[in-house]
């Protein structure tokens, strides 16, 4: 990932763990317990609902939960919100390209650059093969710009869209698009992510790609067989409806080639290093410009005048980057494809990550997650639990922190130098961090990954879990290859 500027994650993060107040292993996870039994109920009433906003209030009463463990230790109410004040400021790039996928995703609608992307794709991929290639794209477009949030907010929309059209269920493909998102993400030496593993556990970048692939490789080998033969036993019975799709969408839109110029440069910017945010808005802009130039038809239909005028044209586009488009056609499935929500439908998305972020600021304040850490590395006495306890703590850290990076931090800290006294190398914390911290974020829904993913996609994380294959497979590779011994590399000898 490229979202967040990772020397000042590491400057807030690089804590003297002596000055954390102990806490016991009890009352650290008393706020995690009480959390997920309210989520469950929450989501059981509210069903995907909850995300509108009451799942929200349950993280901030897991905060306050966890503020009042705090102020019995003696943790001050002040250095809690100074840790939020961090955590919010941690995740500010990440709330901004929110709103400007929010943004890029209506005017790439409103220009006929969407629309397009499924048009083609649609007579060009057929539902049987779709899902192994919606991995493989994504890979490839996650490998060149080092991104899994660029690769959804791009590609991603595009393929859940004309999967949606092929009947396939929304669950399905975003499971694919995530997974070969994050495999990319892993494997690219332009993504933050696989840059801080390393560098947390001690290794060298190269090394830990060459190193990781070995567990990789193998995970998104068995993901795309799995979704070849989910692939060949879906009904293609939708497929009879392409026909009609494409004359529905030549009826609204002007298709052409040339629309493509956009999310092309887009992808370019991202991979020469471009800053997301200005990768978006230059994004947005040209799709803006794009819908101006290809879409009069369309903005005179939106506008409901009989003589086109700028304010018309005005208002129509800023619409569609603020507020919501919506674009009717004669096909009813498209009518429901070919919806955005602008700037404002991300906004549910960012509240819930703030919300995340303050449970996450005072768990991190009261050293919940340092007393969890350690009562993991106090139970491996060898190997294999060594690798499960670093595991755990990934995992257990995506759940409490709502944060990808604390997840190869925190633990990276903890367990770096009980590798090396094992004769470990720090490839095998590096690579574990990735296959457990990385990619697991995306599967928990008030993390900020899981709720980026979900708000991009439009789909619950609840309905991608199963299917986000890649991701939830890695950490039993992981652990299978530390049980069995395998490519278990030594520190070398100094002597």
């Amino acid at each position: 990932m490229t979202e967040c500027n990772i020397p000042h994650k590491i400057v807030i993060l690089q804590l003297d763990m002596k000055q954390k107040h102990t806490l016991s292993l009890a009352a650290a996870l008393l706020p995690i317990i009480v959390l997920v039994v309210l989520l469950s109920i929450n989501v059981g009433i509210y069903g995907d609902d909850a995300l509108s906003g009451s799942n929200q209030f349950i993280l901030l009463l897991g905060g306050a939960i966890a503020a009042l463990i705090g102020f019995r230790k003696g943790v001050l109410y002040k250095d809690m919100l100074a840790q939020i004040a961090e955590n919010l400021k941690s995740v500010t790039g990440a709330i901004l390209i929110l709103l400007f996928v929010g943004a890029l995703a209506g005017t790439w609608l409103l220009s006929g650059i969407i629309p397009a992307m499924i048009y083609y794709g649609l007579q060009i991929l057929h539902p049987s093969y779709f899902l192994a290639a919606c991995i493989l794209i994504c890979a490839l477009i996650s490998i060149a710009t080092g991104s899994s949030w660029t690769t959804s907010a791009t590609v991603g929309i595009a393929l859940i869209g004309i999967g949606k059209a092929m009947g396939l269920p929304v669950g399905m493909i975003a499971g694919a698009v995530i997974s070969g998102a994050y495999f990319g993400d892993k494997m690219s030496p332009l993504s933050d992510t696989t840059n801080l593993a390393p560098a947390m556990a001690g290794g060298e970048l190269f090394s830990h790609i060459r190193y990781m692939s070995l567990t990789t490789i193998p995970t998104i080998l068995v993901t795309l067989l799995v979704f070849l033969i989910i692939g060949f036993t879906q009904d293609t019975s939708a497929v009879s409806q392409t026909e009609s799709m494409l004359v529905a969408i030549e009826e609204r839109f002007t298709i052409s080639p040339l629309l493509f110029v956009v999310p092309v440069l887009v992808v370019l910017m991202i991979a020469r290093k471009t800053p997301p945010l200005v990768a978006l808005l230059v994004g947005t802009l040209l799709g803006g410009l794009f819908a101006l130039i290809f879409q009069q038809p369309l903005f005179k239909l939106l506008s409901h005048e009989d003589v086109l005028s700028w304010q018309g044209m005005y208002t129509i586009l800023m619409d569609s980057i603020t507020v919501s488009t919506s674009i009717e056609t004669s096909h009813p499935l498209l009518n429901d494809l070919f919806q955005s929500g602008g700037m404002a439908g991300m906004l549910g998305t960012i509240w819930l990550i703030v919300c995340a972020m303050v449970f996450g600021g005072i768990m991190d304040a009261i050293g919940a997650l340092e007393a969890i850490s350690a009562a993991l590395l106090r139970w491996a006495k060898n190997t294999f639990q060594l690798f499960a306890s670093t595991v755990a703590s990934c995992l257990a850290i995506n759940i409490t922190a709502s944060d990808q990076y604390l997840s190869l931090v925190v633990p990276g800290k903890m367990f770096a130098k009980a590798y090396k006294d094992r004769g470990l190398a720090p490839e095998n914390l590096s690579r574990t961090l990735e296959d457990s911290g990385t990619v697991t974020s995306v599967l928990v829904p008030w993390n900020t990954c899981g709720a980026y993913q979900s708000g991009v996609l439009g789909v619950s994380v609840a309905e991608y879990f199963v299917f986000a294959i890649f991701n939830w497979l890695s950490p039993f590779t992981t652990l299978l290859y530390a049980a069995i011994g395998y490519k278990i590399k030594q520190l070398k000898s100094t002597h």
